[in-house]
C-alpha cells in the first residue's frame, strides 16, 4: 500500500511557469487517497525563481512542500540527486518545472503500481493518443536514437528513455549510487534501475506540451552527445 508521493521538481530559471506548475501538482486528486509530498530544488537560478517559490511556500504554508537551493548551479541531474535524497514517501517521481508534462497523469503512471505489478514506471511520450505539440523533427529522431541505443545495452524494450516523467520505488532509486549532474541523469538512471535484481519496469503513454528555445527549452545537442556517452559508459560498467 502507498501511504505518499515524492514528487521531485528540478528548477533553474523558471519564474515564469514554477507557480502554475505547483498549482497543477497540488491540484491532482492521486487515486487509492495517497498524499503529496513537494520536493522542488533550485539550483541556483538566476532569475527570481528562489524568492517565487518561497513566497508560494508562505502561502501554502498547510501543504507538505519542501525548498532546497543549491549555492552554486550543478545542473538538474544534481538537483534530482539533491531531491532524491530527501524524499520520503513510498514512490517518487520526477517532475520538470516547466508545462511540457501534465500532473493529472500521474494516476497513469500509478496503476501498474497500485494494481501491484510494477516497480519503475517510465511516460511515454511515444505511446497511446494523448495530445503531443508538434515542434523538432531532429529532436524526436534524436530521442529514438538515444532509446534504441540505450535499449541495446539494458536489454529493455523502452519507448522513451529520455522522458521526464519516471516514477520509482524509492527505496530503490536512493540505493543507486548516481553520478551525472546534469542531462546524463536520464541514460544513467535507466542503466542502474535496469540491473536491479527483479525490477519490475513498465511504460505507459503520456501526453507532451513542448516548448522552443526562446520559451525557455534548456537541452541541446551537446546534451544528446553526453547522453551517448553515458549510454556507454554505464551500459558497459556496472559502477
Amino acid at each position: 500500500m502507498i501511504s505518499k508521493l515524492s514528487i521531485v521538481i528540478p528548477a533553474y530559471n523558471e519564474e515564469k511557469t514554477i507557480s502554475n506548475i505547483l498549482d497543477k501538482v497540488i491540484k491532482v486528486n492521486l487515486i487509492a487517497g495517497i498524499k503529496k509530498e513537494l520536493i522542488i530544488v533550485d539550483d541556483c537560478s538566476k532569475d527570481a525563481t528562489l524568492q517565487v517559490l518561497n513566497e508560494y511556500c508562505k502561502t501554502h504554508n498547510k501543504l507538505d512542500i519542501k525548498v532546497l537551493h543549491h549555492e552554486v548551479n550543478q545542473g538538474k541531474g544534481a538537483a534530482l540527486h539533491t531531491g532524491i535524497a530527501h524524499a520520503t514517501g513510498e514512490y517518487l517521481i520526477i517532475q520538470d518545472a516547466d508545462m511540457e508534462y501534465d500532473p493529472r497523469e500521474y494516476n497513469d503512471l500509478l496503476k501498474p503500481i497500485i494494481e501491484g505489478f510494477a516497480d519503475v514506471v517510465f511516460g511515454s511520450r511515444f505511446l497511446g493518443g494523448n495530445p503531443h505539440r508538434i515542434l523538432f523533427f531532429w529532436h524526436s529522431i534524436g530521442n529514438r536514437l538515444l532509446t534504441i541505443l540505450s535499449n541495446m545495452f539494458t536489454n529493455l524494450n523502452l519507448s522513451d528513455m529520455e522522458t521526464c516523467y519516471k516514477l520509482f520505488r524509492t527505496d530503490i532509486i536512493q540505493s543507486l549510487n548516481l553520478k551525472e549532474k546534469r542531462f546524463g541523469f536520464e541514460p544513467e538512471v535507466t542503466a542502474k534501475i535496469s540491473r536491479v535484481p527483479k525490477v519490475r519496469i513498465y511504460e505507459v503513454g503520456i501526453s507532451y506540451y513542448g516548448r522552443t528555445y526562446e520559451e525557455g527549452k534548456k537541452i541541446g545537442w551537446k546534451d544528446g552527445i553526453r547522453a551517448v556517452w553515458c549510454i556507454i559508459k554505464y551500459g558497459l560498467f556496472k559502477k
